[in-house]
């Protein structure tokens, strides 16, 4: 009976290594729990957080190994999460979940030392693919390119991102209502 669960251990020892700590970070509380329950089952020692507030307090007092964190948190943002894992352990490898991806956030994420970047409604196949991928691993190329609306999209959140996330200054850089860039900034990406 034990010989399954020593193979499964075995297994887990020689992707994950001996230290399995996994920091999750996200306000769904639905998502979180499933994603959770997954990458436990898949070797993991798994801790949960939902804010960034929490984030950052259990990554103080146990810097994971391992963490996936989504980008937008109700109290802030999950990259402030990252930040404070990184300046406790270098080691860690951490992948950026969101719902609102952009160019911008990816590239400051991986700065921060993220080593993927998905999108919502991301898989635990695909956290766990990502959190394992050997050094020199590369993503595979997409098979479709970006649509009119996501580059648009995609240029928006440039530019907000280089106003510091002012929306005042970023409208009138696009030449733009602020409302309507308001309007754009709360909707999903396009696909």
């Amino acid at each position: 009976m034990d010989t399954p669960m020593r193979a499964a251990d075995a297994a887990a020892e020689h992707l994950l290594g001996p230290d399995r700590s996994l920091l999750i970070v996200d306000d769904d509380g639905p998502f979180l729990r499933r994603l959770a329950r997954a990458m436990e089952s898949r070797g993991f020692t798994v801790d949960v957080a939902e804010s960034v507030a929490e984030g950052i307090a259990k990554s103080k007092a146990n810097p994971p190994k391992y963490a996936v964190v989504d980008l937008r948190l109700g109290d802030g943002n999950g990259l402030d999460v990252i930040e404070a894992i990184r300046q406790l352990r270098q080691d860690t490898k951490t992948i950026v979940l969101t719902g609102y991806g952009n160019i911008a956030t990816a590239v400051t994420a991986v700065k921060l030392g993220a080593l993927d970047y998905l999108a919502k409604p991301a898989d635990a196949d695909d956290v766990f693919h990502a959190l394992t991928q050997r050094p020199g691993e590369k993503a595979d190329v997409p098979e479709n390119p970006m649509s009119a609306d996501r580059v648009r999209w995609e240029h928006i959140q440039r530019v907000y991102e280089m106003c510091e996330r002012n929306v005042s200054e970023t409208a009138r850089r696009l030449n733009m209502h602020r409302r309507t860039l308001q309007r754009i900034l709360a909707k999903r990406a396009p696909k």
